[in-house]
Formats: structure tokens, sequence, C-alpha cells
């Protein structure tokens, strides 16, 4: 695949055994795993599909994981992976600093994007030095966030990062750019994520494992948010 650009994507992802921990109620351990499988397909089938970037970097130290994103061209760091989400992005932004390219960070759980969404978030960047985020649904969290260069912001993620984001950036000089690009947006952490999900009917891999899961045909939106909010 050409690539024309100086941005790379990063997906951190946790060991498939520990991740999606609110999702307990909902699905079994296996159910849990065989979505976060999904989801990060259906995220490395997104970026694979972009001309415009350097290139895919995934932080993980799971072996299924690795396997899977080398099938879609990703390079595989472990450096951190075991740390924390904020402690990968690190690792994975001063190496990205190092080969003078940008920083586009990504969760592995937003199954929603779309190629088009990507390459409207690398189109609306400023020039260097520049700072473009894409928050959660609630405007607490940062599903995307893209650096230019790779460490002109230092990140720090969590529940309520968006804020504290914007505020980094500033203290750098540099103004951030807010894009709102609802399927990134909609990250799968909760319930009522995966309520949400459902009730847009997507076409894609997780959808296809929820309904195997038998959930995605045997619930609606709001017998879901009844039975486990």
């Amino acid at each position: 695949m050409t690539r024309n650009s100086n941005i790379c994507a990063v997906v951190p992802v946790k060991e498939f055994a520990q991740a999606k921990q609110r999702l307990v109620g909902l699905l079994s351990p296996a159910g849990r795993q065989a979505l976060v499988h999904a989801m990060l397909e259906d995220v490395l089938r997104a970026l694979s599909a972009m001309r415009d970037l350097a290139g895919i970097l995934v932080v993980t130290a799971d072996q299924t994981a690795a396997t899977m994103a080398r099938r879609f061209g990703a390079e595989i760091s472990a450096e951190s992976a075991r740390d924390s989400h904020t402690a990968a992005i690190a690792a994975a932004a001063a190496l990205l600093a190092r080969r003078g390219l940008g920083m586009l960070a990504l969760p592995g759980d937003i199954p929603l994007v779309q190629p088009s969404d990507i390459e409207q978030l690398i189109t609306a960047r400023d020039d260097d030095p520049s700072f473009t985020i894409v928050p959660a649904r609630d405007q607490q969290g940062s599903n995307a966030v893209l650096c230019s260069p790779a460490d002109a912001v230092p990140l720090r993620f969590g529940e309520n990062s968006f804020l504290p984001h914007l505020v980094a950036a500033r203290l750098r000089g540099i103004e951030p750019r807010v894009i709102r690009l609802p399927r990134i947006e909609l990250d799968i952490d909760n319930p009522a994520d995966v309520a949400e999900f459902c009730s847009r009917s997507p076409q894609c891999r997780s959808r296809t494992v929820l309904e195997e899961l038998g959930f995605a045909t045997l619930h609606s939106q709001a017998q879901t948010r009844r039975q486990f909010a």
C-alpha cells in the first residue's frame, strides 16, 4: 500500500483476557474477548484502507492481537504495553518523534470508524505543530488525538481527559482543533454503549459477533438499558 503522509496511526491494545471488565454483567469472558477481537479488527480494517497514513503501530503484549495486526500491515511494539493506556501512547509518541512522524492515537474499541472519518480528521489538522482531537460522546474522554509532531503535546488518558488535553495543548502554545465525528465518538466500554452501537445497525465484524452471541438480535436498546444500566 502506498503511504502518502507523515502521520502514523497508533492503537494501544490491552491483553484480550483483561479487557472490558465493565461488560462483565452483559457478556461472558469468552464473549468479551470475542467482541474486543472484532472491534480491533474493525478499527484496523479502516486504518489499513487509508492511503494518507505513514503506517500503523499497534502497541500490545497480546500475541493474538499482534498476529491480527500484522495481517493488516501494522508494526508491533510491546514497549509499555502492559502499563497504562497513557504509558503505551507515550512510548509510541517517543518512537515516532525520533522518526520525524506525527501520531494519530486511536483506541481499539471504536468499531464504527470508517476511512472517511480518519481522512476528515487528518485533513482538518493545522500546520505543525498541531493538535487535533475528537472527544468521546460524553465530552469527557479523548477518542482520537492527532499530534504533529508526535510528541507535540504530553497526553494523559482517562475518563476525563478531553478538557485537560485542550489545556495541555495551549500550554505548549498550540491552539487545539476539536472535531466532532460521531462514529469515532462511540467507544464500547459499558452496556449502554453496546445498546447505542446496536441501535445504529452497523455492518461490521463487531455487529456480527454480537449477533452470534445472541445479544444484538435479542435485546432492543431500551431493554438493554433497563436490564444492565
